[in-house]
C-alpha cells in the first residue's frame, strides 16, 4: 500500500502494477527537482571566506583596528571587513569606485565616510564566486603593495582580458 498522500488509492485509470502509484512517480521528481536546485545554489561568500583568500595574499597581515579586521600588506590597509560582515571594503582608485558603484549599484557602493578617500564597499552576497573575490582582494592588495613585491609575484598581476 502506498503511504504517500493518496493512501494507496490509485490515480489515473492505468491499473497500479503497470504504472506504480503516481504518488510514487511525484516523489521521485519532487527529489530531482530537489537535487538540480541544490545543485543551483550558490554558498554566500562571507567573512571567513575573506579572511582565508586574504591572508594567502603574499606579506599580509591582519591586525584589528576600529574594533574589526583589517588586512595590510606592508603595513598598508588593503581590506577591512566591517561589524555586520555582510561585506567588504577595498581600495580603489576614485575614478573607478564611482564608475563601478554607479555600474553595478546592487554589488558596490560608496559609504558616506569613505567618499573622501579612494576605497569601496563590496557586498558579498552579490559577488558571483569565490574567484571574483579573489580578483578584488587581489586589485586592492596590488594598490597597496610595495613594487618590490609586485615584481616578485608576477602572479598576481592584472587579470586577465575577457
Amino acid at each position: 500500500m502506498c503511504r504517500r498522500p493518496c493512501r494507496g488509492r490509485r490515480h489515473g485509470t492505468a491499473p497500479l502494477s503497470a504504472v506504480g502509484c503516481r504518488c510514487r512517480l511525484w516523489a521521485v521528481r519532487s527529489r530531482r527537482a530537489l537535487s538540480v536546485a541544490l545543485v543551483t545554489v550558490r554558498l554566500m561568500l562571507d567573512a571567513e571566506d575573506v579572511r582565508r583568500i586574504a591572508l594567502s595574499l603574499p606579506d599580509t597581515t591582519e591586525k584589528v583596528a576600529w574594533n574589526m579586521p583589517t588586512f595590510r600588506v606592508a603595513g598598508k590597509m588593503f581590506a577591512t571587513v566591517p561589524e555586520d560582515e555582510t561585506s567588504i571594503a577595498v581600495r580603489c582608485p576614485k575614478e573607478e569606485r564611482d564608475e563601478l558603484a554607479l555600474a553595478e549599484p546592487r554589488k558596490f557602493w560608496i559609504a558616506d565616510h569613505e567618499a573622501g578617500f579612494a576605497w569601496v564597499r563590496v557586498r558579498l552576497v552579490a559577488l558571483e564566486d569565490e574567484a571574483e573575490l579573489r580578483d578584488i582582494l587581489a586589485d586592492s592588495w596590488r594598490q597597496a603593495a610595495p613594487p618590490r613585491l609586485i615584481d616578485a609575484h608576477p602572479e598576481l598581476g592584472l587579470p586577465a582580458a575577457d
